[in-house]
């Protein structure tokens, strides 16, 4: 009896040593909070500001995060503070997940309330600025809670987001391929040309990709997305363009294309979504697919309020200029593969 008194007790040791153990591996919401609020103060002491905590505090618990991570975020000269490199990166998760814990504190205050749960959707810029607000336009305005958060995000971050439940619904462009994520539909729309309305080539009514040669370009940098297609189908019509512009961010090529930067090849969501004064836009004599997905966390069943806003985006993909889309996982494959065609093979 004795001796199994013991092992009990021994066990119950045990416990608490993994349960201490498994404290210790948490980082401190207070330590993130500080590193955050620094990041966005620039500086020690604008954070104290921002967080209503004294300068030395903030300082330890910048230094307490820096032990607990292992590595340096800040770069230290005099007064003065920079992130490291791994402190830029690290910036991001923490954003991220701040951001999760305070839609953790609307939907529990909402819960409380009574009332309809918050909404996060996220979605590359594009698609943020261009088919969301008309799809939550055309939603019926009951199903819709009192806070709607909308991020605009890289589509990789929008991955992430939706992986991690930190949102509701996302859309992003492919690839997005994930055992954690469910793809409602695809859609696929033909790029298009943007010029300033004095070009050249303004008088145009289809732009061929051999007139980029000896022009500059203004595209996408993400390689593994759209800027792949595009290039490949500028390498195929035998062009070469003389210089490269290229952003994350298709609005900004657009306004680049304005100032007679360059031509501006972008999917026509914001085109077709946005008036865009000073900018004309074209068709290409080749297809190149832009491709973006709407994905929920896997497994997780559509409210009504989701499942109204996922109709809606549906229609609102398909108001753009030569929109098809195809249904859930079975299309990825393919449509990811998919090379660049002439309009008249796409026909």
């Amino acid at each position: 009896m004795i001796h199994i008194l013991h092992q009990d007790i021994f066990i119950i040791l045990k416990m608490n040593d993994k349960h201490q153990a498994m404290q210790e591996d948490v980082i401190d919401i207070r330590l993130l909070e500080a590193f955050a609020a620094v990041m966005s103060a620039g500086s020690i002491t604008g954070a104290a500001r921002l967080l209503g905590r004294s300068q030395p505090v903030v300082t330890r618990q910048i230094q307490d995060l820096e032990t607990d991570v292992g590595y340096l975020l800040f770069s230290r000269n005099g007064p003065r503070i920079s992130p490291t490199p791994k402190g830029i990166l690290f910036h991001a998760e923490v954003e991220r997940l701040l951001l999760g814990l305070k839609h953790i504190r609307d939907r529990a205050a909402a819960i409380g309330a009574g009332a309809l749960p918050v909404l996060s959707l996220a979605a590359i810029p594009a698609l943020a600025g261009g088919i969301v607000p008309i799809a939550l336009a055309t939603v019926d305005q009951a199903l819709l809670p009192r806070q709607v958060h909308v991020q605009s995000l890289s589509a990789e971050n929008v991955v992430q987001s939706v992986l991690s439940q930190s949102v509701d619904f996302g859309l992003a462009s492919l690839p997005v391929q994930h055992p954690g994520l469910d793809v409602q539909w695809v859609c696929e729309v033909p790029c298009v040309a943007c010029l300033a309305a004095d070009h050249p080539l303004a008088k145009r009514k289809v732009i061929r990709l051999k007139d980029l040669d000896g022009r500059r370009l203004l595209t996408m940098a993400n390689p593994y997305r759209l800027r792949r297609r595009v290039d490949e189908a500028i390498a195929r019509a035998g062009a070469a363009p003389a210089e490269v512009i290229d952003t994350n961010s298709s609005l900004t090529a657009i306004a680049m294309a304005k100032q007679s930067l360059g031509i501006a090849l972008v999917e026509p969501v914001l085109t077709s979504s946005l008036a865009m004064e000073g900018v004309v836009t074209r068709p290409l004599d080749v297809a190149i697919p832009f491709l973006f997905a709407a994905v929920s966390p896997a497994g997780r069943e559509l409210t009504p309020t989701i499942a109204a806003i996922n109709d809606a985006l549906r229609v609102a993909a398909t108001l753009m200029p030569g929109a098809k889309l195809h249904s859930g996982e079975a299309a990825l494959s393919d449509l990811a593969g998919e090379p660049a065609t002439s309009e008249k093979e796409a026909s």
